[in-house]
């Protein structure tokens, strides 16, 4: 198949840029290069995919926004299925720049799918999130637990699936909404929890948790999301349908610090500082749906994905390590 991956040079999209390759498929990248993160890291996942999918590898720099290029990929390489996966992330500093939330995730989306509708593109997987439910009335998770943002990173992700909604009913326009739970693994960003906790006790420093660590999360291994979309090739069990992609368990941010401690072997004490505005309480997906249309079933749990990233990244240190601490 012909495949575009929007923000394939970040950690999801290369990761998925990578095993749609390694599946014999033809794979272009677009992604702008935003700086949110040393753009070291995205080089080094390009590099990855070019070492995977050689000649059936291609990356276009820009930005989803840009209607023009983003007809002319569709177009010129004939795209079959887009893996929409850019998106401005990060929950806090979008409290602070709501506007260019705005414009990347939801301009984008819609330039996306507009593009998609016109030139027949067979089905757009769009990356959503677990923040479209915000506080939570029960748990786990279910796709009918009502939505009520918190954050205007949470509205964008909201509002992006409402719009494939609209493209899957009104343009002929399969779309499939995976609203993620917390994604962890090789390649990750730097400022996520369990990169921060490990790359600080492998330096003898003390990991540090905003708020009290009783905060839960289900924290989903980077390969159960690429399995999940890889199997949308496969199938339209899930076309116009919104569904979650966790570990179906979670773990409090405290037993995570503790863990990655002990796994580590240092000899630090956990710091608290104050809470962060915008951040969930907790988070834990009920992955039925998923199982039942696309035999969804998460391989990872939490500890065993946190002892691979911290083999992964003292295997990686030499070239990991600077990017992640200069961020």
């Amino acid at each position: 198949m012909q495949v575009l991956v929007t923000g394939g040079a970040g950690f999801i999209g290369s990761n998925l840029a990578e095993g749609l390759l390694r599946e014999g498929h033809q794979v272009v990248v677009l992604d702008k290069f935003d700086p949110y993160y040393d753009l070291g890291i995205k080089e080094h996942n390009l590099d990855v995919c070019r070492r995977v999918g050689d000649e059936r590898f291609e990356f276009v720099e820009g930005s989803t926004t840009d209607d023009e290029l983003v007809e002319e990929i569709i177009a010129g390489h004939d795209v079959d299925v887009i893996f929409h996966e850019a998106s401005k992330a990060g929950v806090r500093t979008s409290v602070e720049q709501p506007k260019a939330y705005n414009e990347n995730n939801i301009d984008g989306i819609v330039t996306v799918l507009e593009a998609a509708a016109d030139h027949g593109v067979e089905r757009v997987v769009n990356a959503s999130s677990s923040s479209v439910y915000g506080v939570p009335e029960y748990l786990p998770y279910d796709e009918e637990h009502p939505n009520h943002p918190k954050s205007p990173y949470a509205v964008t992700k909201l509002a992006a699936e409402h719009y494939c909604n609209v493209y899957n009913d009104l343009r002929d326009v399969a779309t499939v909404n995976l609203r993620y739970f917390t994604v962890y693994g090789p390649r990750m960003r730097p400022n996520m929890a369990i990169s921060n906790f490990v790359s600080r006790c492998l330096n003898d420093e003390p990991p540090i948790i905003y708020g009290d660590g009783q905060q839960t999360r289900d924290f989903t291994y980077i390969d159960d999301i690429v399995e999940a979309n890889l199997e949308l090739l496969e199938t339209d069990a899930a076309d116009g349908e919104a569904m979650n992609i966790g570990s179906s368990d979670n773990i409090s941010i405290r037993e995570l610090a503790e863990y990655v401690v002990e796994e580590t072997g240092a000899d630090v004490d956990i710091v608290h500082e104050d809470a962060k505005d915008a951040d969930a309480r907790h988070t834990h997906a009920d992955v039925s749906k998923a199982g039942e249309l696309i035999d969804y079933e998460p391989s990872t749990d939490i500890r065993e994905g946190v002892a691979n990233f911290i083999d992964w990244y003292k295997a990686n240190r030499e070239w990991y390590e600077p990017l992640v601490r200069s961020s």
